[in-house]
Protein backbone atom coordinates (compact mmCIF):
# COMPACT_ATOMS: atom_id res chain seq x y z
CA UNK A 1 0.00 0.00 0.00
CA UNK A 2 1.43 3.25 -0.95
CA UNK A 3 -0.50 4.78 2.17
CA UNK A 4 -1.77 3.77 5.89
CA UNK A 5 -4.64 2.47 5.60
CA UNK A 6 -6.60 3.59 8.48
CA UNK A 7 -8.70 1.30 11.06
CA UNK A 8 -12.12 1.34 11.18
CA UNK A 9 -13.80 2.43 14.73
CA UNK A 10 -15.37 -0.90 15.20
CA UNK A 11 -14.21 -4.11 14.00
CA UNK A 12 -17.66 -5.28 12.99
CA UNK A 13 -17.08 -6.65 9.43
CA UNK A 14 -13.31 -7.63 9.80
CA UNK A 15 -14.59 -9.88 13.20
CA UNK A 16 -17.16 -11.86 11.04
CA UNK A 17 -14.61 -12.54 7.83
CA UNK A 18 -12.63 -14.22 11.02
CA UNK A 19 -15.11 -15.86 11.98
CA UNK A 20 -15.63 -17.54 8.64
CA UNK A 21 -11.59 -17.84 8.17
CA UNK A 22 -12.26 -20.11 12.24
CA UNK A 23 -15.29 -22.02 10.39
CA UNK A 24 -17.24 -20.62 13.51
CA UNK A 25 -19.68 -18.73 10.50
CA UNK A 26 -20.41 -20.10 7.16
CA UNK A 27 -19.33 -19.12 3.89
CA UNK A 28 -21.18 -17.65 1.29
CA UNK A 29 -23.00 -19.45 -0.52
CA UNK A 30 -21.00 -18.50 -3.36
CA UNK A 31 -17.86 -19.99 -2.21
CA UNK A 32 -19.38 -22.78 -1.67
CA UNK A 33 -20.85 -22.98 -5.24
CA UNK A 34 -17.51 -22.63 -6.87
CA UNK A 35 -15.19 -24.05 -3.92
CA UNK A 36 -13.43 -21.28 -3.04
CA UNK A 37 -12.41 -20.35 0.95
CA UNK A 38 -11.10 -17.44 2.61
CA UNK A 39 -8.25 -18.54 4.20
CA UNK A 40 -6.87 -15.17 5.84
CA UNK A 41 -7.94 -11.88 6.79
CA UNK A 42 -6.37 -8.88 8.04
CA UNK A 43 -7.23 -4.75 7.76
CA UNK A 44 -7.11 -4.54 3.77
CA UNK A 45 -6.12 -7.78 3.05
CA UNK A 46 -7.45 -10.77 2.36
CA UNK A 47 -6.49 -14.41 0.98
CA UNK A 48 -8.25 -17.03 -0.86
CA UNK A 49 -7.80 -20.58 -2.08
CA UNK A 50 -9.42 -22.13 -4.71
CA UNK A 51 -8.55 -26.21 -5.80
CA UNK A 52 -8.78 -25.69 -9.52
CA UNK A 53 -10.36 -29.31 -11.05
CA UNK A 54 -12.37 -30.38 -14.54
CA UNK A 55 -15.31 -29.20 -13.05
CA UNK A 56 -14.04 -25.54 -13.29
CA UNK A 57 -12.95 -26.16 -16.80
CA UNK A 58 -14.42 -23.98 -19.83
CA UNK A 59 -14.83 -25.75 -23.74
CA UNK A 60 -10.78 -25.78 -24.16
CA UNK A 61 -10.69 -27.58 -20.99
CA UNK A 62 -8.75 -25.08 -19.04
CA UNK A 63 -10.30 -23.16 -15.82
CA UNK A 64 -13.17 -20.63 -17.00
CA UNK A 65 -11.99 -17.19 -16.51
CA UNK A 66 -15.36 -15.99 -14.85
CA UNK A 67 -14.24 -18.08 -11.85
CA UNK A 68 -11.32 -16.60 -11.56
CA UNK A 69 -13.01 -13.46 -11.70
CA UNK A 70 -15.29 -14.33 -8.86
CA UNK A 71 -12.67 -15.68 -7.05
CA UNK A 72 -10.34 -12.18 -7.06
CA UNK A 73 -13.85 -10.69 -6.78
CA UNK A 74 -14.51 -12.42 -3.51
CA UNK A 75 -10.87 -11.69 -2.34
CA UNK A 76 -11.09 -7.71 -3.29
CA UNK A 77 -14.97 -7.91 -1.51
CA UNK A 78 -13.58 -9.23 1.71
CA UNK A 79 -10.07 -6.99 1.88
CA UNK A 80 -12.81 -3.82 1.29
CA UNK A 81 -15.15 -5.34 3.54
CA UNK A 82 -12.23 -4.97 6.32
CA UNK A 83 -11.88 -1.49 6.37
CA UNK A 84 -15.78 -0.90 6.74
CA UNK A 85 -17.60 0.60 9.48
CA UNK A 86 -20.59 -1.46 10.97
CA UNK A 87 -22.94 0.82 9.41
CA UNK A 88 -21.22 0.94 5.62
CA UNK A 89 -21.42 -1.60 2.80
CA UNK A 90 -20.01 -1.12 -0.95
CA UNK A 91 -20.43 -1.93 -4.60
CA UNK A 92 -18.15 -2.65 -6.97
CA UNK A 93 -17.63 -0.22 -9.46
CA UNK A 94 -15.51 -2.26 -12.19
CA UNK A 95 -13.73 -5.29 -12.37
CA UNK A 96 -10.96 -5.80 -14.86
CA UNK A 97 -8.65 -8.81 -15.16
CA UNK A 98 -5.47 -9.86 -16.70
CA UNK A 99 -5.01 -13.60 -17.62
CA UNK A 100 -1.30 -14.78 -17.87
CA UNK A 101 -1.38 -18.34 -18.27
CA UNK A 102 -4.05 -21.34 -18.44
CA UNK A 103 -4.58 -23.41 -15.57
CA UNK A 104 -6.30 -27.03 -15.54
CA UNK A 105 -5.90 -27.93 -12.02
CA UNK A 106 -4.10 -26.57 -9.67
CA UNK A 107 -4.10 -24.98 -6.01
CA UNK A 108 -4.94 -20.90 -6.39
CA UNK A 109 -4.31 -18.15 -4.35
CA UNK A 110 -5.71 -14.85 -4.46
CA UNK A 111 -4.93 -11.85 -2.32
CA UNK A 112 -6.21 -8.62 -2.64
CA UNK A 113 -5.14 -5.73 -1.35
CA UNK A 114 -6.63 -2.78 -0.54
CA UNK A 115 -4.27 0.05 -2.52
CA UNK A 116 -6.39 3.28 -1.83
CA UNK A 117 -9.08 4.05 1.27
CA UNK A 118 -11.28 7.55 0.64
CA UNK A 119 -14.46 8.22 2.16
CA UNK A 120 -16.45 6.84 -0.41
CA UNK A 121 -14.30 5.22 -2.88
CA UNK A 122 -11.90 2.18 -2.15
CA UNK A 123 -8.94 0.58 -5.04
CA UNK A 124 -7.69 -2.65 -4.94
CA UNK A 125 -5.59 -5.07 -6.90
CA UNK A 126 -5.63 -9.16 -6.68
CA UNK A 127 -3.18 -11.06 -7.50
CA UNK A 128 -3.81 -15.03 -8.18
CA UNK A 129 -0.66 -17.46 -8.35
CA UNK A 130 -0.54 -20.87 -8.43
CA UNK A 131 1.15 -23.61 -5.80
CA UNK A 132 4.31 -22.65 -7.32
CA UNK A 133 4.30 -19.29 -6.92
CA UNK A 134 3.74 -18.10 -11.03
CA UNK A 135 1.18 -15.63 -11.46
CA UNK A 136 -1.63 -16.93 -13.04
CA UNK A 137 -3.93 -13.79 -13.00
CA UNK A 138 -3.95 -9.65 -11.95
CA UNK A 139 -7.02 -8.22 -10.88
CA UNK A 140 -8.12 -4.43 -10.19
CA UNK A 141 -11.22 -3.04 -8.82
CA UNK A 142 -12.91 0.31 -7.82
CA UNK A 143 -15.87 0.28 -4.51
CA UNK A 144 -17.95 2.60 -3.72
CA UNK A 145 -18.55 2.80 -0.04
CA UNK A 146 -21.82 3.42 1.10
CA UNK A 147 -23.81 4.50 4.30
CA UNK A 148 -26.46 5.35 5.48
CA UNK A 149 -29.85 5.39 3.24
CA UNK A 150 -27.42 3.80 0.37
CA UNK A 151 -26.39 0.97 2.78
CA UNK A 152 -29.84 -0.34 4.38
CA UNK A 153 -30.55 -3.68 3.00
CA UNK A 154 -27.37 -4.81 1.41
Amino acid sequence: MSEALRAPKTSWHLDRLRRMVSGEAPPPPIARLIGFRLVAIDLGVSRFELDAAPAHANPMGTLHGGVLCDVADAAIGCALASTLEEDETFTSLDLAIKFFKPVWTARLTAVARVIRRTRTLGHLECEITDEGGSLVAKVYSSCMVLRGEMAKGR
